[in-house]
């Protein structure tokens, strides 16, 4: 069987919270969940299957190369990843797939499938979905195609039949997380990916727990049946795997756990691990203020860990309440000042037009910003997403009009905007600020001397040099873009 696997084009991303500017200079992450998928395929399906990957991203592979390929290799299906933000993105491959080759199956997989399960399906051109964790599950549906088993018994499937919606429910949780082989990454080209925030050249992403039991008002987390909770992989495990990529040339990974340091414990066994092999790699997590403390700070730098980003969101108590982040100004002050101390550069991520903000609220976020001297700031219009309470809460209230991601994901069509809570600002008017914000904080003086004193290579410089002059260009008016204008480049 010939099977591809596709992460869709972004031409029609929908970046309304942040302005496009910073999306466009972000850089590209591997596709860990296609290279992890592919690799259980390879480890453990009965069969042996042909397997491409197809990152569409970091070199923009036009819709006119994507007809051009698909006229020209045949497939018996192909996967893709389905994002709420990519959903235009995915429908037109899709559409461009069925209309090279008809019977191939086309499966999509994601964090959008479970969340709309059967607007999804209802979608043209689509005939199944994976919902939940794929890693065994697409195994289970290649196995089912290939006759070894029943459709019905494929966890975490969805599709229509005679006109009826079958959904065998949404697939377990993986409790064993070291039962999932490492995801084999010279699948594709280790050169295609980079991040504007990285010291190396050869970076990689790279996932050592699932799951937040954190319950903040903002966040899908709480209530999703996939990634509430907490699940972990062994020290050995994750140890394994970095000295797998160091071996390939990376030297620097990216940790996107949503909160790598819940277990202290293991994160001092990482740690270890990593000294007692004499490991040298550079590693950067995501960390909650309440988990971090000054012995563990020390440990992860000697370690190899440069960065910590952490989800600071607002700038005083009263509003941190508001969102249920449980920790407080002063906690957040602390845990900042231990990370200098420890010589990790500390990143500060805000949201403003959150419920029951006022102006007072959006200057405090600046202010503390500011006095927490992280090395980097990310500020972003808050977005009520689907499954989460603010999001019920806006269309309890009404100020959410009507379920407008329930009626995007029924019809994805471009010029769909991100809603914003306008209870007391307008959507112009958070544009405006947000503008105000990246300005005053990243045009300071003596940040950019800072900055440029502290950067280690030339393709370092030259990313850099690129975000600030476009901090240095942005309009209010770039906010809200939806990246219809990029040009479909062939390669």
């Amino acid at each position: 069987m010939k099977i591809c696997l596709i992460n869709p084009p972004r031409f029609h991303e929908l970046v309304g919270k942040n302005p496009s500017i910073i999306e466009e200079n972000r850089g590209y992450n591997p596709p860990l969940g296609l290279l992890s998928i592919a690799t259980s395929l390879k480890s453990f399906s009965s069969n042996t299957h042909e397997i491409q990957i197809i990152d569409c991203q970091p070199r923009q592979l036009s819709y006119k190369w994507l007809t051009e390929y698909f006229s020209t290799h045949q497939f018996d299906v192909v996967g893709i990843t389905a994002m709420t933000f990519t959903l235009i993105d995915v429908v037109m491959t899709t559409d461009i797939i069925k209309t090279c080759q008809s019977d191939c199956s086309v499966v999509l997989g994601g964090a959008h499938t479970h969340i709309f399960p059967q607007e999804t399906i209802s979608l043209p051109n689509i005939d199944y979905i994976i919902q939940g964790e794929g890693e065994f599950s697409f195994v289970e549906f290649i196995e089912a195609l290939d006759g070894n088993l029943p459709l019905q018994n494929v966890t975490g499937l969805a599709y229509e039949k005679n006109g009826q919606f079958i959904n065998n429910g949404i697939s377990p949780k993986i409790e064993n997380l070291d039962s999932i082989p490492h995801p084999d990454r010279t699948l594709l080209p280790l050169e295609h990916y980079n991040s504007l925030l990285a010291h190396e050249k050869n970076i990689t992403t790279m996932f050592t727990s699932r799951g937040c039991p954190n319950k903040c008002a903002f966040c899908d987390r709480p209530n999703s049946p996939v990634i509430s909770g907490f699940r972990w992989r062994s020290a050995g495990n994750v140890v394994d795997e970095m000295e797998a990529c160091a071996a390939l040339g990376i030297n620097e990974i990216l940790i996107y756990d949503d909160t790598f340091s819940i277990r202290k414990d293991r994160v001092f066994e990482i740690c270890e691990e990593i000294l007692s092999r004499n490991l040298h790699i550079t590693w950067d997590v995501r960390a909650h203020v309440n988990t971090v403390t000054r012995e563990m700070l020390q440990l992860m730098k000697r370690a190899g860990c440069d960065r910590i980003h952490y989800g600071v969101e607002s700038g005083n108590d009263r509003m941190l309440k508001v969102i249920r982040k449980n920790t407080t100004v002063r906690r957040i002050k602390e845990a900042f000042a231990d990370t200098r101390k420890a010589e990790i550069d500390a990143l500060a991520y805000f949201m403003i037009g959150l419920p029951e903000e006022k102006e007072s609220d959006i200057q405090d976020v600046l202010d503390l910003a500011i006095e927490l001297k992280p090395e980097y700031c990310h500020f972003t219009i808050f977005c009520p997403y689907p499954n989460t309470a603010f999001y019920e809460r806006g269309l309890s209230s009404g100020i959410i009009p009507r379920d407008i991601w329930r009626d995007f994901a029924k019809d994805p069509q471009p010029g769909f905007s991100l809603p914003v809570w306008e209870e007391n600002f307008t959507r112009e008017e958070l544009q405006q600020s947000l503008v105000k914000l990246y300005k005053k904080f990243y045009l300071r003086p003596q940040y950019i001397l800072k900055r440029v004193v502290r950067i280690k290579s030339f393709s370092e410089f030259k990313r850099k040099a690129k975000a600030g002059l476009s901090v240095l260009q942005m309009k209010a008016s770039q906010v809200s873009k939806i990246n219809f204008g990029k040009v479909e480049k062939m390669k």
